[in-house]
Protein backbone atom coordinates (compact mmCIF):
# COMPACT_ATOMS: atom_id res chain seq x y z
CA UNK A 1 0.00 0.00 0.00
CA UNK A 2 2.92 2.33 0.66
CA UNK A 3 4.00 1.93 -2.95
CA UNK A 4 0.43 2.59 -4.09
CA UNK A 5 0.36 5.92 -2.23
CA UNK A 6 3.76 6.84 -3.70
CA UNK A 7 2.45 6.03 -7.18
CA UNK A 8 -0.58 8.28 -6.66
CA UNK A 9 1.70 11.14 -5.64
CA UNK A 10 3.99 10.61 -8.62
CA UNK A 11 0.99 10.68 -10.97
CA UNK A 12 -0.27 13.90 -9.36
CA UNK A 13 3.10 15.62 -9.77
CA UNK A 14 3.33 14.61 -13.41
CA UNK A 15 -0.19 15.89 -14.03
CA UNK A 16 0.75 19.21 -12.41
CA UNK A 17 3.80 19.57 -14.60
CA UNK A 18 1.76 18.86 -17.73
CA UNK A 19 -0.82 21.44 -16.60
CA UNK A 20 1.86 24.08 -16.05
CA UNK A 21 1.39 24.07 -12.27
CA UNK A 22 5.02 23.03 -11.89
CA UNK A 23 7.96 24.24 -14.03
CA UNK A 24 8.38 21.99 -17.07
CA UNK A 25 12.11 21.58 -16.39
CA UNK A 26 11.63 20.80 -12.69
CA UNK A 27 13.33 17.55 -11.76
CA UNK A 28 10.82 15.62 -9.69
CA UNK A 29 12.29 13.95 -6.59
CA UNK A 30 11.71 10.35 -5.62
CA UNK A 31 8.49 10.43 -3.62
CA UNK A 32 8.98 9.59 0.05
CA UNK A 33 6.04 8.09 1.92
CA UNK A 34 6.14 7.05 5.56
CA UNK A 35 3.71 5.52 7.99
CA UNK A 36 2.00 8.21 10.03
CA UNK A 37 3.35 8.30 13.58
CA UNK A 38 -0.10 8.92 15.01
CA UNK A 39 -3.04 6.94 13.63
CA UNK A 40 -5.24 9.99 14.28
CA UNK A 41 -3.35 11.66 11.42
CA UNK A 42 -4.10 8.89 8.95
CA UNK A 43 -2.13 5.91 7.75
CA UNK A 44 0.57 7.48 5.58
CA UNK A 45 2.28 10.84 5.44
CA UNK A 46 4.28 12.50 2.66
CA UNK A 47 6.41 15.66 2.81
CA UNK A 48 6.46 16.01 -0.98
CA UNK A 49 5.16 19.58 -0.98
CA UNK A 50 7.80 20.78 1.48
CA UNK A 51 10.58 19.16 -0.55
CA UNK A 52 9.38 20.78 -3.81
CA UNK A 53 8.20 24.15 -2.48
CA UNK A 54 11.43 26.10 -2.98
CA UNK A 55 12.08 24.82 -6.52
CA UNK A 56 8.40 25.30 -7.42
CA UNK A 57 8.43 28.80 -5.89
CA UNK A 58 5.25 28.11 -3.94
CA UNK A 59 4.29 27.99 -0.31
CA UNK A 60 4.38 24.38 0.98
CA UNK A 61 0.74 24.34 2.12
CA UNK A 62 -0.50 25.86 -1.11
CA UNK A 63 1.51 23.36 -3.12
CA UNK A 64 0.18 20.52 -0.93
CA UNK A 65 -3.39 21.60 -1.64
CA UNK A 66 -2.72 21.56 -5.38
CA UNK A 67 -1.12 18.11 -5.16
CA UNK A 68 -4.14 16.87 -3.22
CA UNK A 69 -6.48 18.16 -5.89
CA UNK A 70 -4.50 16.37 -8.60
CA UNK A 71 -4.37 12.97 -6.89
CA UNK A 72 -6.10 10.23 -8.92
CA UNK A 73 -9.09 8.59 -7.28
CA UNK A 74 -8.31 5.31 -5.54
CA UNK A 75 -10.72 2.79 -3.98
CA UNK A 76 -8.09 2.20 -1.27
CA UNK A 77 -7.91 5.82 -0.08
CA UNK A 78 -10.69 7.17 2.13
CA UNK A 79 -9.32 10.69 2.31
CA UNK A 80 -6.28 12.97 2.03
CA UNK A 81 -5.69 15.96 4.30
CA UNK A 82 -3.13 18.73 4.28
CA UNK A 83 -1.61 19.10 7.75
CA UNK A 84 0.94 21.25 9.51
CA UNK A 85 3.42 23.07 7.27
CA UNK A 86 2.40 21.03 4.24
CA UNK A 87 2.23 17.32 5.02
CA UNK A 88 -0.15 15.19 3.00
CA UNK A 89 -1.85 12.63 5.25
CA UNK A 90 -3.53 9.63 3.59
CA UNK A 91 -6.22 7.56 5.29
CA UNK A 92 -7.01 4.08 4.00
CA UNK A 93 -10.50 2.75 3.59
CA UNK A 94 -11.69 0.05 5.96
CA UNK A 95 -11.83 -2.32 2.99
CA UNK A 96 -8.15 -1.69 2.20
CA UNK A 97 -7.15 -2.52 5.76
CA UNK A 98 -9.26 -5.64 5.71
CA UNK A 99 -7.78 -6.73 2.40
CA UNK A 100 -4.38 -7.11 4.06
CA UNK A 101 -5.83 -9.96 6.15
CA UNK A 102 -6.99 -11.78 3.05
CA UNK A 103 -3.68 -11.12 1.33
CA UNK A 104 -1.77 -12.66 4.24
CA UNK A 105 -3.80 -15.84 4.08
CA UNK A 106 -3.64 -16.00 0.28
CA UNK A 107 0.15 -15.72 0.21
CA UNK A 108 0.90 -17.64 3.40
CA UNK A 109 4.63 -18.09 3.94
CA UNK A 110 5.27 -15.76 0.98
CA UNK A 111 3.51 -12.78 2.53
CA UNK A 112 5.83 -9.84 3.08
CA UNK A 113 8.22 -10.72 0.29
CA UNK A 114 8.89 -7.90 -2.15
CA UNK A 115 10.80 -7.36 -5.38
CA UNK A 116 12.72 -4.24 -4.35
CA UNK A 117 16.02 -6.11 -4.74
CA UNK A 118 15.15 -8.08 -7.86
CA UNK A 119 18.08 -8.56 -10.23
CA UNK A 120 20.64 -7.43 -7.65
CA UNK A 121 23.31 -9.92 -6.50
CA UNK A 122 24.55 -9.55 -2.93
CA UNK A 123 27.55 -11.34 -1.41
CA UNK A 124 27.38 -11.42 2.38
CA UNK A 125 30.37 -12.60 4.39
CA UNK A 126 29.89 -13.04 8.11
CA UNK A 127 31.43 -14.67 11.19
CA UNK A 128 34.67 -15.72 9.39
CA UNK A 129 36.31 -16.33 12.77
CA UNK A 130 39.87 -17.61 12.58
CA UNK A 131 39.78 -21.43 12.79
CA UNK A 132 41.96 -21.39 15.89
CA UNK A 133 39.29 -22.23 18.45
CA UNK A 134 35.57 -22.70 19.05
CA UNK A 135 33.09 -19.93 18.34
CA UNK A 136 32.32 -17.86 21.42
CA UNK A 137 29.31 -15.73 22.27
CA UNK A 138 30.88 -12.71 20.56
CA UNK A 139 30.89 -14.60 17.27
CA UNK A 140 27.29 -15.60 17.92
CA UNK A 141 26.05 -12.06 17.50
CA UNK A 142 27.71 -11.74 14.10
CA UNK A 143 26.27 -15.12 13.10
CA UNK A 144 22.71 -14.23 14.12
CA UNK A 145 22.91 -10.76 12.58
CA UNK A 146 24.50 -11.88 9.31
CA UNK A 147 22.11 -14.79 8.79
CA UNK A 148 19.03 -12.70 9.63
CA UNK A 149 20.20 -9.92 7.32
CA UNK A 150 20.74 -12.41 4.50
CA UNK A 151 17.23 -13.80 5.01
CA UNK A 152 15.69 -10.32 5.06
CA UNK A 153 17.53 -9.41 1.85
CA UNK A 154 16.25 -12.61 0.21
CA UNK A 155 12.71 -11.75 1.31
CA UNK A 156 13.15 -8.37 -0.39
CA UNK A 157 14.03 -10.05 -3.68
CA UNK A 158 17.83 -9.89 -3.64
CA UNK A 159 19.91 -12.78 -4.96
CA UNK A 160 21.99 -13.51 -1.85
CA UNK A 161 25.16 -15.59 -1.49
CA UNK A 162 26.28 -16.44 2.06
CA UNK A 163 30.00 -17.03 2.58
CA UNK A 164 32.45 -17.78 5.41
CA UNK A 165 36.04 -16.72 4.75
CA UNK A 166 38.42 -19.26 6.29
CA UNK A 167 41.74 -17.74 7.35
CA UNK A 168 43.60 -21.02 6.92
CA UNK A 169 46.99 -19.52 6.04
CA UNK A 170 49.52 -17.37 7.86
CA UNK A 171 51.07 -17.00 11.30
CA UNK A 172 47.98 -17.78 13.38
CA UNK A 173 47.68 -21.17 11.74
CA UNK A 174 51.35 -21.86 12.49
CA UNK A 175 50.76 -20.98 16.14
CA UNK A 176 47.74 -23.28 16.17
CA UNK A 177 49.76 -26.15 14.68
CA UNK A 178 52.58 -25.65 17.20
CA UNK A 179 50.08 -25.47 20.08
CA UNK A 180 48.42 -28.70 19.03
CA UNK A 181 51.77 -30.45 18.52
CA UNK A 182 53.03 -29.47 21.99
CA UNK A 183 49.86 -30.89 23.57
CA UNK A 184 50.32 -33.99 21.40
CA UNK A 185 53.85 -34.42 22.76
CA UNK A 186 52.50 -33.98 26.28
CA UNK A 187 49.89 -36.68 25.67
CA UNK A 188 52.65 -38.96 24.28
CA UNK A 189 54.77 -38.55 27.42
CA UNK A 190 57.19 -35.91 26.05
CA UNK A 191 56.00 -32.75 27.80
CA UNK A 192 57.45 -29.40 26.71
CA UNK A 193 56.84 -26.09 28.55
CA UNK A 194 53.81 -24.54 26.89
CA UNK A 195 54.31 -20.99 25.59
CA UNK A 196 52.25 -18.23 27.17
CA UNK A 197 51.20 -16.97 23.73
CA UNK A 198 50.06 -20.38 22.47
CA UNK A 199 46.44 -21.49 22.24
CA UNK A 200 45.70 -22.89 25.69
CA UNK A 201 42.07 -23.97 25.64
CA UNK A 202 40.91 -27.45 26.62
CA UNK A 203 39.85 -27.97 23.00
CA UNK A 204 43.55 -28.03 22.00
CA UNK A 205 44.23 -30.80 24.53
CA UNK A 206 41.23 -32.77 23.25
CA UNK A 207 42.24 -32.49 19.59
CA UNK A 208 45.86 -33.38 20.44
CA UNK A 209 44.59 -36.60 22.01
CA UNK A 210 42.64 -37.30 18.83
CA UNK A 211 45.81 -36.80 16.76
CA UNK A 212 47.72 -39.23 18.98
CA UNK A 213 44.94 -41.77 18.59
CA UNK A 214 44.84 -41.31 14.81
CA UNK A 215 48.59 -41.20 14.03
CA UNK A 216 50.18 -42.89 17.04
CA UNK A 217 53.68 -41.67 17.92
CA UNK A 218 54.60 -40.79 14.34
CA UNK A 219 55.11 -37.11 15.19
CA UNK A 220 56.88 -37.52 18.54
CA UNK A 221 60.21 -35.70 18.88
CA UNK A 222 62.37 -35.23 21.95
CA UNK A 223 61.75 -32.23 24.17
CA UNK A 224 65.45 -31.44 24.26
CA UNK A 225 65.60 -31.28 20.45
CA UNK A 226 62.72 -28.84 20.41
CA UNK A 227 63.89 -26.34 23.00
CA UNK A 228 67.67 -26.38 22.50
CA UNK A 229 68.99 -22.98 21.50
CA UNK A 230 65.64 -21.15 21.58
CA UNK A 231 65.61 -17.59 22.93
CA UNK A 232 64.30 -16.96 26.43
CA UNK A 233 60.51 -16.69 26.37
CA UNK A 234 60.41 -14.09 29.14
CA UNK A 235 62.48 -11.63 27.06
CA UNK A 236 60.34 -11.83 23.91
CA UNK A 237 57.20 -14.04 24.12
CA UNK A 238 56.18 -13.45 20.49
CA UNK A 239 59.73 -13.98 19.19
CA UNK A 240 59.98 -17.17 21.21
CA UNK A 241 56.74 -18.40 19.71
CA UNK A 242 57.96 -17.75 16.17
CA UNK A 243 61.21 -19.57 16.90
CA UNK A 244 59.25 -22.48 18.34
CA UNK A 245 57.14 -22.69 15.19
CA UNK A 246 60.26 -22.66 13.01
CA UNK A 247 61.83 -25.43 15.11
CA UNK A 248 58.66 -27.53 14.92
CA UNK A 249 58.60 -27.22 11.14
CA UNK A 250 62.29 -28.18 11.00
CA UNK A 251 61.97 -31.24 13.25
CA UNK A 252 58.76 -32.55 11.72
CA UNK A 253 59.57 -31.85 8.09
CA UNK A 254 57.08 -30.25 5.77
CA UNK A 255 54.93 -33.33 5.21
CA UNK A 256 54.42 -34.16 8.90
CA UNK A 257 54.10 -30.48 9.81
CA UNK A 258 51.37 -30.01 7.21
CA UNK A 259 49.61 -33.09 8.58
CA UNK A 260 49.57 -31.59 12.08
CA UNK A 261 48.41 -28.21 10.79
CA UNK A 262 45.67 -29.71 8.61
CA UNK A 263 44.50 -31.95 11.44
CA UNK A 264 44.16 -28.94 13.72
CA UNK A 265 42.39 -26.92 11.04
CA UNK A 266 39.95 -29.66 10.08
CA UNK A 267 39.13 -30.49 13.69
CA UNK A 268 38.42 -26.90 14.70
CA UNK A 269 36.71 -25.92 11.45
CA UNK A 270 34.56 -29.03 11.84
CA UNK A 271 33.53 -27.83 15.29
CA UNK A 272 32.75 -24.39 13.88
CA UNK A 273 30.61 -25.83 11.10
CA UNK A 274 28.74 -28.04 13.57
CA UNK A 275 28.10 -25.11 15.91
CA UNK A 276 26.82 -22.91 13.09
CA UNK A 277 24.61 -25.68 11.72
CA UNK A 278 23.07 -26.20 15.17
CA UNK A 279 22.62 -22.42 15.43
CA UNK A 280 20.64 -22.48 12.19
CA UNK A 281 23.34 -20.71 10.17
CA UNK A 282 24.22 -22.23 6.80
CA UNK A 283 26.51 -21.02 4.04
CA UNK A 284 26.65 -21.47 0.31
CA UNK A 285 30.42 -21.68 0.56
CA UNK A 286 33.33 -21.82 2.98
CA UNK A 287 36.01 -19.90 1.07
CA UNK A 288 39.61 -20.90 1.82
CA UNK A 289 42.35 -18.28 2.01
CA UNK A 290 44.70 -20.97 0.72
CA UNK A 291 42.73 -20.97 -2.54
CA UNK A 292 43.77 -17.36 -3.08
CA UNK A 293 47.40 -18.39 -2.80
CA UNK A 294 47.20 -21.67 -4.72
CA UNK A 295 45.13 -20.21 -7.57
CA UNK A 296 47.33 -17.15 -7.91
CA UNK A 297 44.53 -14.76 -6.92
CA UNK A 298 46.79 -12.73 -4.62
CA UNK A 299 49.41 -12.24 -7.33
CA UNK A 300 46.61 -11.37 -9.76
CA UNK A 301 45.36 -8.63 -7.41
CA UNK A 302 48.87 -7.26 -6.82
CA UNK A 303 49.45 -7.17 -10.57
CA UNK A 304 46.19 -5.23 -11.03
CA UNK A 305 47.28 -2.65 -8.43
CA UNK A 306 50.72 -2.39 -9.99
CA UNK A 307 49.28 -1.94 -13.49
CA UNK A 308 47.07 0.84 -12.14
CA UNK A 309 50.19 2.58 -10.83
CA UNK A 310 49.42 2.41 -7.13
CA UNK A 311 52.26 0.27 -5.76
CA UNK A 312 55.88 1.11 -4.94
CA UNK A 313 58.92 -0.48 -3.28
CA UNK A 314 60.49 0.83 -0.09
CA UNK A 315 62.65 -0.81 2.58
CA UNK A 316 62.60 -4.05 0.65
CA UNK A 317 58.78 -4.30 0.80
CA UNK A 318 55.98 -3.77 -1.72
CA UNK A 319 53.55 -1.03 -0.68
CA UNK A 320 50.07 0.09 -1.75
CA UNK A 321 49.41 3.84 -1.96
CA UNK A 322 46.33 3.62 0.26
CA UNK A 323 46.76 7.21 1.46
CA UNK A 324 45.96 8.41 -2.07
CA UNK A 325 42.42 7.07 -1.57
CA UNK A 326 41.57 8.31 1.92
CA UNK A 327 43.35 5.80 4.17
CA UNK A 328 45.51 7.31 6.91
CA UNK A 329 48.72 5.69 5.62
CA UNK A 330 50.11 3.39 2.93
CA UNK A 331 49.91 -0.37 3.47
CA UNK A 332 52.42 -3.18 3.00
CA UNK A 333 51.42 -5.83 0.47
CA UNK A 334 54.58 -7.95 0.48
CA UNK A 335 57.12 -7.93 3.30
CA UNK A 336 60.88 -7.83 2.81
CA UNK A 337 60.95 -11.61 3.44
CA UNK A 338 58.86 -12.15 0.31
CA UNK A 339 55.65 -13.13 2.14
CA UNK A 340 52.41 -11.37 1.32
CA UNK A 341 50.41 -9.74 4.12
CA UNK A 342 46.92 -10.40 5.43
CA UNK A 343 45.91 -7.17 3.73
CA UNK A 344 47.12 -8.45 0.35
CA UNK A 345 44.92 -11.53 0.81
CA UNK A 346 41.94 -9.33 1.69
CA UNK A 347 42.46 -7.23 -1.43
CA UNK A 348 42.53 -10.41 -3.49
CA UNK A 349 39.42 -11.79 -1.79
CA UNK A 350 37.39 -8.64 -2.43
CA UNK A 351 38.53 -8.46 -6.04
CA UNK A 352 37.53 -12.12 -6.41
CA UNK A 353 34.03 -11.30 -5.16
CA UNK A 354 33.71 -8.49 -7.69
CA UNK A 355 34.98 -10.71 -10.51
CA UNK A 356 32.41 -13.34 -9.54
CA UNK A 357 29.75 -10.81 -10.54
CA UNK A 358 28.32 -9.60 -7.22
CA UNK A 359 26.81 -6.11 -7.25
CA UNK A 360 27.12 -5.45 -3.53
CA UNK A 361 29.58 -6.85 -1.00
CA UNK A 362 28.23 -6.91 2.57
CA UNK A 363 30.90 -7.60 5.18
CA UNK A 364 29.80 -8.26 8.75
CA UNK A 365 32.83 -7.46 10.90
CA UNK A 366 33.47 -7.05 14.59
CA UNK A 367 33.50 -3.44 15.75
CA UNK A 368 37.25 -3.71 16.46
CA UNK A 369 37.78 -3.92 12.67
CA UNK A 370 36.40 -0.42 12.01
CA UNK A 371 39.85 0.90 11.15
CA UNK A 372 40.17 -1.73 8.43
CA UNK A 373 37.30 -0.33 6.37
CA UNK A 374 39.14 2.64 4.77
CA UNK A 375 42.04 0.50 3.55
CA UNK A 376 39.76 -2.04 1.85
CA UNK A 377 37.76 0.79 0.30
CA UNK A 378 41.03 2.35 -0.88
CA UNK A 379 42.06 -0.90 -2.56
CA UNK A 380 38.73 -1.19 -4.37
CA UNK A 381 38.99 2.40 -5.62
CA UNK A 382 42.50 1.73 -6.88
CA UNK A 383 41.19 -1.33 -8.72
CA UNK A 384 38.55 0.80 -10.43
CA UNK A 385 35.66 -0.49 -8.33
CA UNK A 386 33.06 1.87 -6.88
CA UNK A 387 33.76 1.75 -3.13
CA UNK A 388 30.01 2.20 -2.51
CA UNK A 389 29.61 -1.42 -3.55
CA UNK A 390 31.28 -2.39 -0.27
CA UNK A 391 28.86 -2.23 2.65
CA UNK A 392 30.56 -2.98 5.97
CA UNK A 393 28.29 -3.70 8.93
CA UNK A 394 30.06 -3.48 12.27
CA UNK A 395 28.87 -5.67 15.12
CA UNK A 396 29.64 -4.77 18.71
CA UNK A 397 30.64 -7.57 21.02
CA UNK A 398 27.96 -9.09 23.20
CA UNK A 399 28.76 -8.97 26.88
CA UNK A 400 27.39 -12.01 28.66
CA UNK A 401 26.02 -11.84 32.20
CA UNK A 402 24.94 -14.61 34.50
CA UNK A 403 23.55 -13.67 37.90
CA UNK A 404 24.73 -10.13 37.31
CA UNK A 405 28.35 -11.24 36.79
CA UNK A 406 30.21 -10.49 33.58
CA UNK A 407 31.77 -13.56 31.92
CA UNK A 408 35.20 -13.39 30.17
CA UNK A 409 35.97 -14.09 26.52
CA UNK A 410 39.58 -14.60 25.41
CA UNK A 411 40.52 -17.02 22.63
CA UNK A 412 44.18 -17.68 23.40
CA UNK A 413 43.72 -18.11 27.14
CA UNK A 414 40.82 -20.47 26.53
CA UNK A 415 38.70 -18.67 29.15
CA UNK A 416 35.53 -17.99 27.20
CA UNK A 417 31.90 -19.02 26.96
CA UNK A 418 31.39 -20.84 23.69
CA UNK A 419 28.45 -20.38 21.39
CA UNK A 420 27.67 -24.05 22.00
CA UNK A 421 27.48 -23.47 25.76
CA UNK A 422 25.20 -20.48 25.22
CA UNK A 423 22.94 -22.50 22.93
CA UNK A 424 22.81 -25.35 25.42
CA UNK A 425 21.89 -22.98 28.24
CA UNK A 426 19.29 -20.67 26.69
CA UNK A 427 18.44 -22.40 23.41
CA UNK A 428 18.97 -21.39 19.79
CA UNK A 429 15.80 -19.31 19.59
CA UNK A 430 16.47 -17.10 22.59
CA UNK A 431 20.09 -16.58 21.61
CA UNK A 432 19.28 -15.60 18.03
CA UNK A 433 16.40 -13.29 18.94
CA UNK A 434 18.39 -11.52 21.68
CA UNK A 435 21.30 -10.99 19.30
CA UNK A 436 19.16 -9.20 16.68
CA UNK A 437 16.92 -7.14 18.96
CA UNK A 438 18.90 -3.96 18.47
CA UNK A 439 21.18 -2.35 15.92
CA UNK A 440 24.37 -4.31 15.36
CA UNK A 441 26.58 -1.33 16.14
CA UNK A 442 25.04 -0.88 19.59
CA UNK A 443 26.66 -2.44 22.64
CA UNK A 444 24.77 -5.42 23.96
CA UNK A 445 24.46 -6.91 27.43
CA UNK A 446 23.14 -10.46 27.11
CA UNK A 447 21.23 -11.41 30.27
CA UNK A 448 21.16 -15.21 30.50
CA UNK A 449 18.60 -15.20 33.28
CA UNK A 450 16.18 -13.09 31.24
CA UNK A 451 16.72 -15.21 28.13
CA UNK A 452 15.65 -18.32 30.06
CA UNK A 453 12.65 -16.76 31.78
CA UNK A 454 9.08 -17.55 30.76
CA UNK A 455 7.64 -14.08 31.14
CA UNK A 456 6.46 -11.11 29.16
CA UNK A 457 9.84 -9.48 29.89
CA UNK A 458 11.54 -12.10 27.72
CA UNK A 459 10.93 -10.85 24.16
CA UNK A 460 11.44 -14.14 22.33
CA UNK A 461 9.17 -16.00 24.76
CA UNK A 462 6.58 -13.22 24.37
CA UNK A 463 6.60 -13.51 20.55
CA UNK A 464 6.62 -17.30 20.46
CA UNK A 465 3.88 -17.45 23.07
CA UNK A 466 1.68 -15.26 20.87
CA UNK A 467 2.01 -17.81 18.06
CA UNK A 468 1.38 -20.73 20.42
CA UNK A 469 -1.65 -18.97 21.92
CA UNK A 470 -3.25 -18.59 18.52
CA UNK A 471 -2.63 -22.26 17.84
CA UNK A 472 -4.33 -23.07 21.15
CA UNK A 473 -7.40 -21.06 20.07
CA UNK A 474 -7.83 -23.30 17.04
CA UNK A 475 -7.27 -26.42 19.13
CA UNK A 476 -10.02 -25.28 21.52
CA UNK A 477 -12.24 -24.59 18.54
CA UNK A 478 -11.70 -28.12 17.27
CA UNK A 479 -12.31 -29.62 20.73
CA UNK A 480 -15.71 -27.91 20.75
CA UNK A 481 -16.56 -29.29 17.34
CA UNK A 482 -16.39 -25.87 15.74
CA UNK A 483 -14.34 -24.38 12.94
CA UNK A 484 -13.77 -21.17 11.04
CA UNK A 485 -16.53 -21.88 8.55
CA UNK A 486 -15.74 -19.42 5.77
CA UNK A 487 -12.84 -18.76 3.44
CA UNK A 488 -10.97 -15.46 4.01
CA UNK A 489 -12.67 -13.92 0.97
CA UNK A 490 -16.11 -14.48 2.51
CA UNK A 491 -15.26 -13.50 6.09
CA UNK A 492 -17.25 -10.44 7.24
CA UNK A 493 -14.18 -8.50 8.26
CA UNK A 494 -16.21 -5.29 8.43
CA UNK A 495 -17.46 -6.68 11.76
CA UNK A 496 -13.98 -6.02 13.21
CA UNK A 497 -14.76 -2.64 14.75
CA UNK A 498 -12.99 -2.81 18.13
CA UNK A 499 -9.91 -0.65 18.71
CA UNK A 500 -7.76 -3.74 19.36
CA UNK A 501 -8.85 -5.11 15.99
CA UNK A 502 -8.02 -1.84 14.22
CA UNK A 503 -4.52 -1.93 15.70
CA UNK A 504 -3.96 -5.50 14.51
CA UNK A 505 -5.30 -4.71 11.04
CA UNK A 506 -2.90 -1.79 10.82
CA UNK A 507 0.05 -3.93 11.91
CA UNK A 508 -0.68 -6.72 9.45
CA UNK A 509 -0.63 -4.28 6.54
CA UNK A 510 2.70 -2.86 7.69
CA UNK A 511 4.65 -6.13 7.54
CA UNK A 512 5.80 -5.93 3.87
CA UNK A 513 6.95 -2.36 4.49
CA UNK A 514 8.98 -3.50 7.51
CA UNK A 515 10.73 -6.15 5.42
CA UNK A 516 11.54 -3.66 2.67
CA UNK A 517 12.79 -1.06 5.14
CA UNK A 518 14.90 -3.63 7.03
CA UNK A 519 16.47 -4.80 3.76
CA UNK A 520 17.24 -1.34 2.39
CA UNK A 521 18.71 -0.13 5.69
CA UNK A 522 20.43 -3.48 6.44
CA UNK A 523 18.72 -3.58 9.84
CA UNK A 524 17.09 -6.91 10.71
CA UNK A 525 16.37 -5.60 14.20
CA UNK A 526 13.41 -3.77 12.62
CA UNK A 527 11.77 -7.16 12.11
CA UNK A 528 12.38 -8.13 15.75
CA UNK A 529 10.90 -4.84 16.96
CA UNK A 530 7.88 -5.27 14.71
CA UNK A 531 7.27 -8.79 16.00
CA UNK A 532 7.37 -7.58 19.60
CA UNK A 533 4.81 -4.90 18.72
CA UNK A 534 2.60 -7.41 16.91
CA UNK A 535 2.83 -9.89 19.80
CA UNK A 536 1.93 -7.19 22.29
CA UNK A 537 -1.08 -6.15 20.20
CA UNK A 538 -2.27 -9.73 19.96
CA UNK A 539 -1.84 -10.49 23.68
CA UNK A 540 -3.83 -7.35 24.51
CA UNK A 541 -6.53 -8.39 22.04
CA UNK A 542 -6.59 -11.94 23.42
CA UNK A 543 -7.08 -10.68 26.97
CA UNK A 544 -9.80 -8.22 25.98
CA UNK A 545 -11.96 -10.04 23.43
CA UNK A 546 -13.35 -13.61 23.37
CA UNK A 547 -12.88 -15.46 20.09
CA UNK A 548 -15.08 -18.52 20.50
CA UNK A 549 -18.50 -16.92 20.69
CA UNK A 550 -22.04 -17.72 19.55
CA UNK A 551 -22.15 -14.97 16.89
CA UNK A 552 -20.83 -17.11 14.05
CA UNK A 553 -20.05 -14.31 11.60
CA UNK A 554 -18.14 -12.27 14.19
CA UNK A 555 -16.40 -15.40 15.42
CA UNK A 556 -15.24 -16.23 11.89
CA UNK A 557 -14.03 -12.67 11.33
CA UNK A 558 -11.97 -12.72 14.53
CA UNK A 559 -10.58 -16.16 13.78
CA UNK A 560 -9.58 -15.01 10.31
CA UNK A 561 -7.79 -12.01 11.83
CA UNK A 562 -5.83 -14.07 14.36
CA UNK A 563 -5.01 -16.72 11.77
CA UNK A 564 -3.39 -13.98 9.66
CA UNK A 565 -1.58 -12.73 12.76
CA UNK A 566 -0.23 -16.23 13.38
CA UNK A 567 1.03 -16.43 9.79
CA UNK A 568 2.97 -13.19 10.06
CA UNK A 569 4.47 -14.18 13.42
CA UNK A 570 5.69 -17.41 11.81
CA UNK A 571 7.03 -15.57 8.76
CA UNK A 572 8.89 -12.96 10.77
CA UNK A 573 10.33 -15.37 13.31
CA UNK A 574 11.48 -17.57 10.44
CA UNK A 575 13.46 -14.68 8.92
CA UNK A 576 15.29 -14.32 12.24
CA UNK A 577 16.00 -18.04 12.41
CA UNK A 578 13.61 -18.53 15.34
CA UNK A 579 11.03 -21.31 15.58
CA UNK A 580 7.28 -20.61 15.86
CA UNK A 581 6.04 -23.29 18.31
CA UNK A 582 2.45 -24.52 18.31
CA UNK A 583 2.43 -25.03 22.07
CA UNK A 584 4.47 -23.82 25.04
Amino acid sequence: MKRHVASLLAQALEAMREAGELPADLELPEVQVERARDRAHGDYAANTAMVLAKAARQKPRDLAETIRSRLPASPSIAGVEVAGPGFLNFTLTAAARQESVREVLRQGAGYGRTDVGAGHRVHIEFVSANPTGPLHVGHGRGAAFGDALASVLEAAGYDVHREYYVNDAGRQMDILAASLWLRYLEAAGEPVPFPAKGYQGAYIVAHAGELLEADGRAHVRGADELTAGLPAEADDPEGYLDALVARARELLGETAYRRVLDFALEAILGDIRADLDAFGVHYHRYFSERELVEQGRIEHALARLDAAGFTYHADGALWFQASAFGDDKDRVLRRDNGLTTYFAADVAYHLDKIERGFDTLVNVWGADHHGYVPRVQAALKALGVDAERLDVRLVQFAILYRGGEKLPMSTRSGEFVTLRELRDEVGKDAARFFYVMRRSEQHMDFDLDLAKSESADNPVYYCQYAHARICSVFRQLEERGLACRVAPEQAELERLEAEHEAILLDLLGRYPEVIESAALSREPHQVAQYLRELAAAFHTYYNAVPFIIDDEALRDARLTLVKATRQILANGLGLLGVDAPQSM
